[in-house]
């Protein structure tokens, strides 16, 4: 089974509630939690704090990898026949929606890296920010429906995949992908309201900044590791890094931070709002309605 969400939604917790009732073991969907030494800025759990119940794909890359949604679907779907294997469930979580759906469904496979054509896209976009996501609109409006304005990278991508295939995404994801075989799969879906979520990422962030989170991207870098690594690029880190290169003053950093988190959290939302036979919750996954809900949800679909 899978629970999806907003950052900041309680998934975890709910996970740690459903595997604890159904003999489960989690499997992390957060492509930041995927990183080692990166713990204050995702709000990754504790060890202390995991009942004892098993989590998989946590801290299993370095700082300086990159992990795409289909790298990711090919680490973890051997650990889901695993765990079925010794008569466990998998309680996947997380609130990266492409992972999930690559790893639920699968991807097409998609044509190789174009540089020379990448190169041309980025020079576009640094001439005239915002033409990325004109041009996709132009030829892909549902794609571009999907992929924020600002995230240049998906953006490159997304035309990259039209230009060589001359067909749009949705064509393409038709083609050839790999859905996952051997399991029924039940989404939950939490989706508490907008202001308290709004208010709590506000919360969190200020605890993450006065837990050390500028400290912890300076240990990080002490390692080895550069400031311009594709985690920091994430909320929350992006901004303790500017903070440390004096771009930003502290109150600032959190600020934006804030602020950045927020819009995430919306266009999570809108992502998992389009995901087929999602059951939605309507509340915090530490909601003890909530919960009751879902394991009764669970409940009903393991017994079909």
């Amino acid at each position: 089974m899978a629970i999806a969400g907003p950052t900041g939604s309680g998934k975890s917790e709910l996970s740690l509630r459903i595997a604890a009732e159904f003999q489960g073991e989690v499997v992390n969907c957060d492509s930041l939690q995927l990183y080692r030494y990166l713990d204050i800025g995702t709000a990754k759990l504790p060890v202390e704090e995991r009942r004892g119940i098993p989590h998989h794909m946590l801290d299993v890359l370095t700082p300086d990898r990159i992990c795409s949604a289909g790298e990711y679907a090919r680490l973890a779907r051997p650990v889901l026949h695993e765990i079925a294997a010794r008569g466990r469930l998998p309680v996947v979580a997380g609130g990266t929606g492409f992972y999930l759906r690559a790893l639920l469904d699968g991807l097409f496979p998609g044509p190789p890296r174009d540089d020379a054509l990448r190169e041309r896209l980025a020079a576009r976009e640094r001439r005239r920010p915002g033409r990325l996501h004109r041009i996709l609109e132009r030829l892909d409006r549902e794609a571009a429906g999907r992929i924020h304005a600002n995230d240049i990278p998906k953006l490159i991508r997304a035309l990259e995949v039209i230009v060589l295939t001359r067909r749009n995404l949705s064509e393409n994801f038709a083609r050839g992908r790999d859905p996952l075989a051997g399991f029924r799969v039940l989404k939950l879906g939490l989706s508490p309201p907008r202001e308290a979520l709004y208010a709590r990422l506000d919360r969190r962030l200020e605890r993450m900044f006065a837990a050390g989170l500028a400290e912890e991207v300076r240990r990080i870098a002490a390692m080895g590791y550069p400031l311009e690594a594709k985690p920091f690029e994430s909320h929350g880190y992006k901004q303790a890094v500017q903070f440390i290169r004096g771009e930003l003053t502290l109150k600032e950093a959190l600020f934006y931070a804030q602020r950045n988190t927020r819009r995430y959290a919306k266009r999570q939302l809108t992502w998992f709002r389009q995901e087929p036979g999602m059951v939605w919750l309507a509340g915090f996954g530490e909601d003890a309605a909530v919960q009751r809900d879902a394991i009764a949800q669970v409940r009903k679909f393991l017994a079909a």
